[in-house]
């Protein structure tokens, strides 16, 4: 059987903990790459959305493994003059020794495993982004001191995600929440509250829910240990772009939500940010702010992510 990295409790808990130990070990060893890990390997990357970190960090992750990548798009395949998912995904799997796929729907990149013979990794969709939730975690524990085991570093964290609380990254906070044991307080508008997919998810997998929701502010801050918002405007939803501001203009992470907040907390964005709509200009230049390390260990836990793939479909 196949194993795909879909969503972030596609591994067990022993293959996260040997995943984070080796990304760790991957960044301190950075200087040694190329690696063998990939080695001769080729591996797909088929964007569906623009990207800018996540094509990146993929690519020199692949190169440094050892591996080639491809970059493939919507518009250059057949798949975007109607090839089915199906069909693209078996002749892709004879070529190819792996795929990567940043899609809209979830229900792409499903159907793309389902028919694929290589691994198939979720580089972001509508639902989920495992590798960037897997990413943060690394730094967060980075910048705590905690230890590479998320199971133990995370445990007992409290992070607050503002704005619209129905996006993928916050489906993630709440998934990664209850897999490692963390308090995800998400406050927002009501009408972008978490929606039933992500509960059904957590029920499907026998995850106990670890998360709560509010429309106050000063609640969801209270005795946070990270404060994380993502753009408010996602990619499909221009057409809500004046709506999304107007109602979401109470939840912008400032100086004022961080004095309620522990004297340590950190701020997190998994970009790209727009300073003057989800956060301030000013909490983008403090210390607290580690939007860089985050993007920087994108590399280090993707490299980590596809050499377990690889060994496990050996």
């Amino acid at each position: 059987m196949i194993r795909h990295f879909l969503q972030e409790n596609d591994f067990s808990q022993e293959e996260v903990i040997q995943i984070f130990a080796s990304a760790y070990d991957l960044k301190s060893t950075r200087s040694q790459r190329p690696t063998a890990d990939l080695g001769g390997q080729s591996w797909g990357m088929m964007f569906y959305k623009q990207s800018t970190r996540t094509r990146v960090s993929f690519e020199v992750g692949i190169r440094e493994l050892g591996g080639n990548p491809l970059i493939l798009d919507q518009s250059s395949t057949q798949i975007g003059r109607g090839e089915s998912v199906a069909d693209t995904a078996k002749v892709l799997s004879r070529f190819l020794d792996g795929l990567i796929i940043r899609a809209h729907g979830h229900e792409i990149i499903e159907e793309f495993a389902q028919h694929s013979s290589v691994p198939v990794v979720n580089a972001l969709t509508d639902l989920l982004h495992p590798c960037q939730i897997y990413a943060d975690c690394m730094t967060m524990m980075e910048k705590m001191g905690t230890g590479p085991n998320p199971f133990e570093g995370l445990r007992g964290k409290k992070l607050s995600f503002f704005g619209d609380t129905s996006c993928n990254m916050a489906n993630s906070w709440i998934l990664a929440g209850s897999m490692f044991g963390m308090e995800i307080s998400l406050c927002g508008p009501q009408f972008y509250r978490p929606g039933l997919e992500i509960e059904q998810l957590l029920k499907k997998h026998n995850l106990s829910p670890s998360w709560s929701f509010s429309t106050d502010p000063e609640e969801g801050a209270k005795d946070a240990d990270v404060i994380y918002t993502d753009v408010w405007v996602s990619m499909g939803c221009e057409e809500e772009s004046q709506g999304r501001l107007e109602s979401m203009t109470p939840y912008q992470v400032n100086d004022g939500l961080f004095a309620l907040t522990k004297d340590n907390c950190l701020f997190m964005h998994c970009m790209p940010a727009h300073p003057g709509e989800e956060v301030t200009q000013s909490v983008l230049n403090s210390e607290r702010a580690i939007l860089f390390d985050q993007a920087e260990n994108r590399l280090h836990m993707q490299k980590a992510i596809l050499a377990a793939l690889s060994k496990l479909n050996s």
